[in-house]
């Protein structure tokens, strides 16, 4: 039921994880897809050419987007091989694994999370709106973190808070044009997630989830298509919770 056919997509932190899934999904759905990677231009590469078995479009980019210079080449080299985008997901984000309580925590490390999770989102999403016509699609990966806080971890959970009031904010300031929105995953099974999941750790998380599974990443990009899709077309300004019921918020 849901087609990109003809339609562009663009995906941050696309090399593996969430944004591997993400864009492979697009592409079957029938979008063309360009992908950022920070660091791993193979895995990026192998991306692009399981995107080209699909019969689509691929390009990556690559370069830390919490650089200005770098979030603008992305829009550049879309614009040049797509012509427009259609679709932008806001995806690429770091998880500092270790537990650091607010009284030891560094400004160091305080401004390299925020760099990573938000300064790149910003930097990024405002030079993929300047591609967006009337019909595009923003999604912007959240936390479950960014809802409930996340002890220990109190420099994460802000940016990804933050990135929910970037959502809502963005939803109206794009309407009627443009739908802006945003999925909160839990505990995904991705490489972020495997510090956490040592010494036992994936089954303390797994019994936490009502579900009692830590989901692939798959599993996030399937509501990613659906927003990116017109079966979403009355839908801006929402977070859809990905997270088997460990977080129940509306």
């Amino acid at each position: 039921m849901i087609s990109l056919a003809g339609r562009t997509a663009l995906v941050t932190g696309g090399s593996r994880g969430i944004g591997r899934a993400t864009a492979l999904l697009l592409a079957r759905a029938g979008a063309d897809v360009a992908l950022t990677y920070h660091a791993r231009a193979a895995d990026a590469e192998t991306v692009a050419a399981e995107i080209r078995s699909c019969g689509r479009r691929a390009l990556t980019v690559g370069g830390d987007l919490a650089d200005e210079a770098v979030a603008a080449r992305m829009a550049d080299e879309t614009r040049q091989s797509f012509g427009r985008l259609d679709c932008f997901v806001a995806n690429a984000g770091t998880w500092p694994p270790e537990a650091v309580p607010l009284g030891a925590l560094g400004a160091d490390r305080w401004r390299a999370t925020m760099a990573a999770n938000l300064d790149a989102v910003f930097l990024s999403t405002r030079a993929a709106l300047g591609l967006m016509g009337p019909g595009g699609r923003v999604v912007i990966v959240s936390s479950t973190a960014g809802q409930r806080g996340e002890a220990f971890h109190s420099d994460y959970a802000a940016a990804k808070g933050a990135l929910i009031a970037l959502v809502k904010s963005l939803a109206i300031e794009y309407a009627p044009d443009i739908l802006v929105n945003g999925v909160a995953p839990g505990w995904v099974d991705t490489a972020m997630s495997l510090p956490a999941f040592e010494g036992g750790g994936r089954e303390r998380i797994r019994q936490t989830i009502p579900l009692r599974r830590i989901p692939p990443p798959e599993d996030i990009a399937g509501p990613i298509l659906f927003l990116c899709s017109d079966l979403a077309r009355n839908v801006t300004g929402e977070i859809v919770n990905v997270n088997g019921g460990s977080v129940l918020c509306g």
